[in-house]
This record gives C-alpha cells, sequence and structure tokens, in this order.
C-alpha cells in the first residue's frame, strides 16, 4: 500500500529531482537552492494553476493513481465444479450443454419500459471536453453497433460555438449536440441509448426543452458530480473570444477574462489558456422531485442519476430519492475516477473509493429493501476496465447493480482504432499493429463480422467504433468464460457468494466472507456426511 504524496506525477507532468522524498509533502528530502526543476512546487513557482490540472488538455484523459488500502484486486471469484443456473429454458444442466458460449451477457435497467443491452457495460459521461468533441464518431458509433449506452454528458450545448439563444437565453439551435445524437442513432439497433446529461448550466439554458422538442429524445440524466472531482464540469479554452462568449452564457470563466490585465497578459502568451466552469449544485429532497415532476411532464419516459463519490448522507440521499421518486438508473462513481480534466490533487485525495463506496450502497439498499421499498437499478462507475472487473462489481452488489459505467476503458479503444487509420493512411504504422497485418481486415479480428452485417455501410464506421465493437467482444467472451465457471448462465443469477475476500479487512468493509470462512459450512456438511 502507497499512501505517501508524490511531488510529481506524469499526468502534470512534473517529478522530483531526488530519489528520496518526503512522504508526506512529496517534496524532495534534500531542496537545492539551485535546483532546474520538475517538482510540483518547482512549476507551481511560475506556472501557477496550470499545473493543478492533468495536461496537454484535450489530448489525454488522466485517472488517479492513489494505492487504497483496500480494492477489487482483494476479492477473488468462486468457482465450483457443479451445477448450472440460469440456463435456456428446457436446458438440463451437463457438461455437452453447460457450455460458456451459451452464458447469456445481455443486461437491462429501467423502472418501467426497460432499456436492454447487449452487455453489462456503458460509456461514462463524454461531454465538453475536447477530447470528447474530436473523437465522438468513434465512440458513439462503437457504442451503437456494440448494443451498449453512451452517456452524453453535461455542458454539450453550452459550450457549442453555433449555439442559437432566445431572447430569453433559451436554447434554439445547437449543431453540436444534433451531431452527437444522430450520429448514435444512425447505427442503434434497438440495444442501448444514447441519454444526456444536465447540470445547473444546462437545465438554465433549457437543454431538457430542446431534446424532447428538436429530437424526441426519451431519457435524461441529472448530475450530482462524479468520482473524479467534487466539483462542477471544467474545461480549458485556448482563445479570448471564446471566453468571453462562455462567460457571457453564464459560465464561470477563470481568470476572468474581461479583466484588462488578463486580457494584456493573454495577448503576451503569459495567460495561454482560460478555464470554464460549472457551478455547484445543490440538493433537497423536495428540489429534487419537483425537478423530476418537471421532467416527466415534458415527456421524458425514463430519468437517470449520476452521483459522486461524496459522503455517506449524499449516498444515502441518491438512493432514496432515486426510489422515491422511480428513478430508471442510479450510476454511483467512486474515488478517484479519470477525466479528461479535474484538478489532479483533488482527483486523489477526496471522496470514498469504489470498492468502499459499493460496500455502502448495498448496505443502504439492503436496508431500503427491508422496508418495502423498490431499490433503483444501479450502475457502479470508478476504475473498471476489464471482465474480471464487471464480475466482481455485479457480484459485489446483487441483486441490485445491472451494469459497469466505464469512462477511459471504452474511450482507449476509440483512440486506437483511430490512429490506425492515421497510421494506414501514411504508411507508418507500429510495430505492435504492423505484425497482424497492413490492412484493417487483417488488422481487426472482428472487421468481417461487421462488414458482413452492415454492407455497404460499413464505409462510415470508423476504424475507431470497430476497435470499440472488438473491445468489447473481449470483454463479452471474458465475462462467459468467468460466468460459466462460476455456474452463473445469465447476469441476474451472479450474488455475492460467487465472492471471497483476501484479506481479513476487505471482509470487514465489504461483509463478504473472508476465504478461510467462504462456503466452509458446505465443506463441513460433505465432510460430515
Amino acid at each position: 500500500m502507497n499512501l505517501r504524496t508524490p511531488g510529481g506525477n506524469d499526468a502534470t507532468r512534473t517529478f522530483n529531482r531526488s530519489k528520496n522524498v518526503v512522504p508526506t509533502s512529496g517534496l524532495c528530502s534534500r531542496c537545492f537552492e539551485s535546483c532546474r526543476g520538475n517538482c510540483e512546487v518547482f512549476k507551481s513557482s511560475f506556472r501557477g494553476r496550470e499545473v493543478i490540472y492533468p495536461g496537454p488538455f484535450g489530448e489525454m484523459t488522466a485517472g488517479g493513481d492513489k494505492d487504497y488500502p483496500i480494492d477489487y484486486s482483494h476479492l477473488n471469484i468462486q468457482g465450483y465444479a457443479m451445477g448450472a443456473q440460469g440456463l435456456p429454458e428446457g436446458v438440463e444442466g451437463n457438461s455437452d450443454t453447460a457450455t460458456f458460449p451459451i452464458v447469456n451477457t445481455e443486461t437491462e435497467y429501467g423502472w418501467g419500459k426497460k432499456v436492454k443491452m447487449k452487455l453489462p457495460i456503458f460509456t461514462g459521461a463524454l461531454g465538453s471536453t475536447e477530447i470528447a468533441r474530436k473523437n465522438w464518431e468513434h465512440f458513439t458509433v462503437g457504442a451503437a453497433i456494440s448494443g451498449i449506452t453512451i452517456v452524453c454528458g453535461e455542458n454539450v450545448c453550452g459550450v457549442d460555438p453555433a449555439l442559437e439563444l432566445d431572447k430569453n437565453g433559451k436554447i434554439t439551435k445547437s449543431p453540436e449536440m444534433d451531431r452527437r445524437i444522430e450520429a448514435y442513432r444512425r447505427f442503434h439497433d434497438g440495444y442501448g441509448e444514447i441519454l444526456v446529461q444536465m447540470n445547473v448550466e444546462d437545465t438554465r439554458l433549457g437543454v431538457a426543452e430542446y431534446l424532447r422538442k428538436r429530437h424526441d429524445l426519451e431519457t435524461i440524466e441529472l448530475k450530482w458530480g462524479q468520482g473524479a472531482k467534487c466539483i462542477g464540469g471544467e474545461i480549458k479554452v485556448k482563445s479570448l473570444e471564446e471566453a468571453l462568449t462562455l462567460k457571457k452564457r453564464g459560465y464561470i470563466v477563470t481568470p476572468d477574462p474581461t479583466i484588462k490585465s488578463n486580457q494584456e497578459a493573454f495577448k503576451q502568451g503569459a495567460i495561454k489558456e482560460f478555464e470554464r466552469h460549472s457551478r455547484l449544485g445543490f440538493v433537497s429532497e423536495e428540489g429534487f422531485i419537483k425537478e423530476i415532476k418537471r421532467l416527466r411532464d415534458l415527456g421524458y419516459k425514463r430519468i437517470t442519476l449520476k452521483t459522486g463519490a461524496y459522503s455517506m448522507r449524499e449516498l444515502a440521499m441518491a438512493i432514496k430519492y432515486a426510489s422515491m421518486t422511480k428513478i430508471d438508473l442510479l450510476t454511483i462513481d467512486g474515488a478517484p475516477g479519470g477525466t479528461g480534466m479535474s484538478p489532479w490533487r483533488m482527483m486523489q485525495e477526496w471522496g470514498i473509493p469504489t470498492f468502499y463506496i459499493e460496500a455502502l450502497m448495498y448496505e443502504f439498499c439492503e436496508k431500503l429493501a427491508n422496508k418495502g421499498m423498490r431499490v433503483p437499478d444501479i450502475a457502479i462507475a470508478g476504475g473498471f476496465s476489464l471482465e474480471d472487473h464487471v464480475f466482481k462489481a455485479i457480484a459485489m452488489g446483487a441483486p441490485y447493480v445491472k451494469a459497469v459505467c466505464m469512462g477511459r476503458a471504452l474511450m482507449i479503444p476509440g483512440f486506437v482504432g483511430k490512429n490506425i487509420g492515421e497510421w494506414l493512411k501514411n504508411k507508418n504504422l507500429p510495430p505492435t499493429v504492423k505484425e497482424f497485418g497492413t490492412k484493417p481486415e487483417e488488422i481487426f479480428v472482428c472487421y468481417e463480422e461487421l462488414s458482413e452485417k452492415y454492407g455497404k455501410d460499413m464505409k462510415d464506421i470508423p476504424l475507431g467504433a470497430v476497435a470499440i465493437y472488438t473491445f468489447t467482444q473481449r470483454i463479452r467472451v471474458g465475462l462467459q468464460q468467468i460466468m460459466a465457471g462460476s455456474r452463473n448462465f445469465r447476469l441476474s443469477t451472479i450474488s455475492r457468494k460467487d465472492l471471497m475476500c483476501l484479506t481479513e479487512e476487505a471482509a470487514r468493509v465489504s461483509d463478504i466472507p473472508y476465504l478461510m470462512d467462504a462456503s466452509r459450512e458446505e465443506a463441513e456438511k460433505v465432510l460430515e456426511g
């Protein structure tokens, strides 16, 4: 376990000069007056607030790397040599029928009209960051052809350069939002959905009204927060004109672009970018219920809620309010999260880590269920990337957790596929890719499968989308194998009994048995029989 404070990190492009670092401060044990850098204090001495954030903005994503005392690696999955739960009706479980390829990985969520997904994963909020905007076709088409939901994040309309507002400051046209929705719908085939997040600024701009009127969208997501930070969404802006526009639209922009000295500093090159921030939300039971009613009156058939790694109180509020108002999906995002832009030290040091917050979630859900309340369908987010993570998160939160929300893990394939396209065009494939071929049909193991399905439309599926589909198929098959080994042939039969803790501390936090106690009673019965 490493809980020291580093004085440098690749995310902020800083590093300690010395091999010996003071654990609490992150400073080198010897700090020379003549040092040429480049710890965080050194770089912050001339770049100031810029060093708060990972960078370069718009070209990378960053994930917190704090090593918490307990995480999902402290869980192992139980395997069995007998039994088969969840087989198709009429199928008797034996070695010939209970094979892993028949495992059903489909899931669904919703209070009334359910949304089905081919896999129990979906993308996190891809909102107003530059990296989401410029890669959107790859992400959204990839999600659509994979049969999973994509979340279009907050502030997309608000930062749209071509945004048009009426005299009351309400949206009448947002080409960027239109582009995002239409790209997903073109390849959507009945599984998953596109839903749009809404924060304080989005509400003021009338995003909900625009989405209903322009696109007849059925689902919208309210945003309380995320695991990566405990403040609102942020982006960086590289032009003074854009900074002034965003401030005029009601956003918090820092440094203030209307101040003459800041304008001059920008012209001189000292200030190289501005930050656009969203406001903090203030949640109350009365206000939440009122907003849900307003959205339903607008015609939304499904309303989802995304919350972050806040205190136990806010977690209890999210679960209870979601139950009271029949929220269709509650996504709980644990710390430290991953992001296109969050304050790095905040991402490292705030909030309840995912393992702990899921343990609390289960405890609170059980309390509501024991009172006779219907617990909302739940998704867990915060550091997941592969099939074993998905299984553990679903099992730990069973029967309430229906899916895992992934951020960076579903963005990376989009980057990879897009880059392969560029490398092919420029004839400079790296050896890591070239060993498999020099054409998309040779490189992507799922290319011909998609080509057969989409025919002439294949030319409109970007390679980033092909890569996302290929990645989701790896998740699907890997999950099928793990599920078959635990004798679960559909997701709804997965339970907490399919997990065991490797440490007594993890068992204490999660209430999942320590491996030396798990199934002991059944084992003793075998020995005594």
